[in-house]
Parts: structure tokens; sequence; C-alpha cells
């Protein structure tokens, strides 16, 4: 009876445990104290989904994470030279995973590197999205940029200059967030939710659901772009398997909406390779970032600021 005792509360304790936690010294904060809108009791425990023959992304293995049922985001601060400037992380993986490091972690070791915060979000997956099939994870967006914002004094954060970041599935996340910010899309739960969610710039790395394949590319009319969506960057290959229209698509209606944006796309780079280099130039995408952060002034030595229109 002692040894049943012993293996139930042994079981018990890894269903409890995340899969995936982040390294010792970090702060992490649960996105909803009460438990997430709409979730779903006794949920699937957590889980690293990647196996053997899973490819490799530049000769390494990469964490697939699955059944995220409690969202969380962790800070990672820049131990020297904070610039106060931070940037909230959506990893991507088809709304179904989310590449945790590869797209997570990974991208905030280097944003630490430039003096910037980072914010990776935990959102719920799979079946969290594209909004508006469901909106899971772009109320876990939501959520995250005002709880930023509530904690930016504590942190060392500029409310001001508070952007994201998304790969793939991230990258859609990133992009419905810029252009879902007025309205909350759940009840108003505390002070965070009466901050603004609204991105100051975005960067969309090989994004996914912008564009419909099987109508001609035609803009995926959920994610309306207007003149208050913010600066944007965007890269991808034109070789993507997702479609490199989805970037085109995109940088357009920014283009038309009067948004600040820049795009580049390369001839070859596939998808989902994340911050990790090899022989394909598309990989030194985050030069052309860290560049791009000064020239729209997060980061200092941008040059002068534009003249006001009249």
């Amino acid at each position: 009876m002692v040894l049943a005792v012993i293996v139930c509360a042994g079981a018990t304790l890894l269903a409890q445990t995340p899969a995936w936690q982040p390294a010792p010294g970090h702060t992490t904060l649960s996105l909803w104290p009460n438990g997430a809108p709409g979730a779903v009791p006794n949920p699937t425990p957590e889980t690293n989904t990647t196996t053997a023959k899973d490819p490799l992304i530049a000769g390494k293995p990469l964490i697939r994470l699955g059944n995220v049922s409690d969202p969380t985001l962790t800070l990672y601060a820049p131990k020297e030279n904070n610039t106060g400037a931070a940037v909230v992380v959506f990893p991507g993986g088809a709304y179904h995973i989310l590449a945790i490091d590869l797209e997570g972690t990974e991208v905030c070791g280097w944003l630490n590197t430039i003096g910037v915060n980072c914010i990776l979000l935990k959102y719920r997956v799979p079946d969290s999205g594209p909004y508006p099939e469901s909106d899971a994870a772009l109320q876990d967006a939501q959520r995250a940029l005002g709880l930023v914002r509530l904690h930016a004094s504590e942190w060392h954060i500029d409310p001001n200059r508070i952007g994201v970041l998304g790969f793939s599935a991230g990258g859609h996340l990133a992009a419905a967030l810029s252009t879902h910010f007025e309205k909350r899309t759940y009840p108003d739960i505390d002070a965070a939710d009466r901050l603004s969610c609204r991105p100051d710039f975005a960067a969309i790395i090989y994004p996914a659901y912008l564009a419909h394949a099987k109508k001609n590319f035609e803009p995926n009319s959920a994610i309306h772009v207007t003149d208050q969506t913010p600066p944007t960057f965007l890269v991808q290959a034109e070789d993507d398997p997702v479609h490199v229209e989805n970037s085109i698509v995109y940088f357009m209606a920014l283009k038309h909406a009067g948004v600040p944006a820049e795009m580049h796309i390369y001839a070859q780079g596939g998808h989902g390779y994340g911050l990790r280099r090899t022989a394909l130039p598309i990989t030194a995408w985050p030069q052309l970032a860290e560049t791009w952060l000064h020239t729209i002034h997060v980061l200092p030595g941008g040059g002068p600021e534009p003249a006001p229109t009249q």
C-alpha cells in the first residue's frame, strides 16, 4: 500500500511538472491567475513531442513543446547594457507545438546581447489559432503585453518600447496582435488588462496564415492593417514551403496603410531555421533586425528623428 501511494504521488508530480522550464534565475509569471479563459478540466500533460526521427536544424535538435495549457511568460534580462527596450517572443509550431528553444530561448539569448529585454511567451497549443478559428493564442498575447507594461518599471523596461517578434505561426500571432489591440478578446481581469496591448514594433519571421494559398494568395481578412499597426520588419525565403506570399501580402497591406515597414526576401532558406546560422545568407537576418531597431529608434544611434508630417 505504501509503495502504491509513493508511485501514485510520483505520477501526480510528473503530470504536474511542465515538460519545459526556463533555466534558474529568470522571473516567470503565469498569465492567468485563475486559469485561462475556456480552460479544459484535466488537460493532457505538457510534453516534448520531439523524436529521434525528427530532422535537425543546423545540425542540432530542438524542443517541440506540446499540450501547453498553462501559459506563462518568462523574463530574460540583459546582464549588462540594458537599453530599456523589450521584445515579447512568440515561438512557432503551426499552433500545434512550440519550438521553445529554436524560436524562443535562443532568440532571447541574442536579444540580450544587444541590450534588449526578452519576454518569452509560452502560449497555449495545440488548436489555439489562427485567430479567429480560435482566440486562445491571441488572448495569451494580449494578456502578455499588458503584464509586461504592468511590470515595466520593476523590470527596468520602457513601456513605450515594447515590441513583438514571432516565427511562422508565431509570426501570424505577432501580426494578429498588431491588428487586434483596441479591445481584449476576454473579460477584464486586473490592472494589466487596462493597459495597452498594442506592440510598439513587430518583427515577423517566415510567417504563416497571412495569405490564403488556396485563394490565389488573397490577404487574410482577419488581419486588418490600419495606420495604427506598428512598424514592422519581415524576413522570408522565396523557396519557403509555407509560401513567401505571406510576407509580401502583409508588406503591401502595411505600405497601403502608410505603416513603416522593411522586408527582406531571399532566394533560399526554406522554413524554420530560427537564429541558427548555416551557409545560407538568410540566417544572418538578426544583424538586419538589429540595424532596423536602431533605424526606428528603439535602440540608440539610429540617426536623426524623422521630421513630422504636415
